[in-house]
């Protein structure tokens, strides 16, 4: 136990709130384990530092993702191991990490008959916000997502991208310290998604930002750490930079015929695949030049998730672009 644990353990569940360092929160993962009915095992021994700033989650589907963040927002309890919001242990003390922590869910659920005003309200009031600070935050998240045009609607009649971003909202209305978004950009457009990735990088200065993605440009643009999860084991975890240098000189580029193409990826891991007047423009992991045509290209996240996750895993993602989307 840290020095700062064991002071926070003698003072008992029933202290004050967490102090902070002054420099923002630290969330410290320490061997956390999630073990379903079954022996399911989702997340496996994971250790993880998490500083103010924005760490982008990066896996394929069933890597762990979401149940970490689960355990992270107190959801659900960690098998073993543990979770410390400055020193102290979230297991045991719940409503402190609560009151300092916003969370955006994957499937976010709303009252279809409330208006959006009227849905956020009974959040802040669930949340022990002031009446007066509620409206006016309210108000301001609103016009914050671009829904102020649509408050008198019900959320019945919302849009699948304008429910995301009531979601992004309620997650924001106590001004949160820690900061956990299960794929918040999904249903957005362009124009949304890049006002979202701005508030994140904004929100990131003095904030744990967690974000879980499948578009790859919207960690690019704003993570300042990267954590790459595969099978409830985390592989990776670092700087974006830092990171892909390990990838540098084993990413490929060449046109080929169809054939060609089609034999590289049954032997090379792919990251995509582009038909132009010339034949097939293929862009592929790979330790060594796997065509005298070949050129070397600076690699980009894609190609360091191909390089570092198991090839089993990443086969049945690889012809979606990777995270499950279309191949850019």
């Amino acid at each position: 136990m840290t020095k700062r644990a064991a002071e926070h353990a003698r003072t008992g569940p029933g202290a004050g709130p967490i102090e902070g360092d002054a420099r923002g929160p630290v969330l410290d993962l320490e061997d956390v384990s999630k073990v379903f009915r079954g022996g399911n095992t989702a997340v496996e021994d994971l250790t993880l530092r998490l500083t103010p700033g924005v760490v982008g989650l990066l896996g394929p589907n069933g890597a762990g993702k979401s149940t970490l963040m689960r355990v992270m927002a107190t959801v659900t309890r960690p098998t073993s191991g543990r979770v410390l919001l400055d020193g102290v242990d979230i297991a045991t003390r719940p409503r402190a990490m609560r009151a300092v922590l916003g969370y955006l869910p994957q499937d976010f659920g709303v009252y279809p008959r409330l208006t959006s005003r009227e849905f956020l309200g009974y959040l802040a009031a669930a949340k022990g916000l002031p009446a007066r600070a509620a409206r006016a935050r309210i108000d301001e998240l609103l016009a914050l997502v671009n829904l102020t045009a649509a408050v008198k609607r019900p959320l019945g009649g919302y849009s699948g991208g304008m429910l995301r971003r009531i979601g992004i909202a309620q997650a924001l209305l106590a001004d949160p310290r820690v900061l956990i978004a299960d794929e918040p950009t999904a249903g957005l457009d362009p124009e949304e998604r890049a006002r979202f990735r701005n508030l994140l990088t904004e929100l990131s200065r003095d904030r744990i930002v967690v974000l879980s993605t499948h578009i790859v440009s919207d960690v690019e643009s704003v993570a300042t750490d990267l954590a790459v999860v595969s099978a409830g084991r985390l592989l990776r975890h670092g700087p974006p930079d830092a990171l892909l240098q390990e990838a540098a000189g084993q990413v490929w580029e060449a046109v080929v015929s169809a054939d060609t193409a089609a034999g590289l990826q049954a032997h090379h891991r792919v990251s995509r695949m582009v038909r132009t007047g010339d034949g097939v423009r293929v862009r592929l992991v790979s330790r060594d030049c796997p065509l005298p045509e070949a050129v070397g290209v600076p690699p980009d996240l894609e190609d360091l998730y191909l390089l570092v996750v198991p090839p089993s895993r990443t086969s049945a993602v690889a012809s979606q672009g990777v995270f499950g989307g279309p191949s850019r």
